[in-house]
């Protein structure tokens, strides 16, 4: 049996970060929050790396329709790169987060509170990435 990995996702966005949780064995990806963007987003990331005993973290990479970069997609970079160097062992990966919020808007229908649909936005592009690296 393959050892057990902890997944965190992130749906980063200029607002608010979504975030999800998995692990690798179980493979069925769980909202769990959205944090607010401000000058202590990346310490409350690694503490719920900590917390979680993170192998990797999984970023939602942004793409236009034809598949191109866009404006968001250089902030995520440039995000990624902050949590690049945190001090933790675990594997930062990206993952295409193609309509993802679409998709978590028409899973959830209206909310009042976006930061839910960037939580199920998130769960979305982790349920994605368990699908194509952890597939029986």
């Amino acid at each position: 049996m393959a050892v057990k990995k902890n997944i965190l996702a992130l749906d980063v966005g200029d607002r608010r970060v979504g975030v999800a949780l998995a692990d690798s064995q179980i493979k069925i990806a769980v909202p769990y929050g959205y944090l607010e963007r401000s000058d202590k987003i990346i310490q409350q990331i690694t503490e719920l790396m900590l917390d979680h005993d993170i192998d990797t973290l999984v970023i939602g990479y942004p793409r236009n329709q034809s598949g191109e970069a866009t404006k968001q997609t250089e902030s995520v970079e440039q995000f990624a790169k902050e949590l690049a160097e945190i001090e933790i062992d675990a594997d930062l990966v990206f993952q295409d987060e193609s309509l993802s919020s679409v998709e978590a808007e028409r899973r959830l229908g209206r909310v009042k509170d976006k930061g839910e649909i960037d939580a199920e936005a998130a769960s979305i592009i982790l349920q994605d990435y368990l699908e194509q690296n952890y597939a029986d």
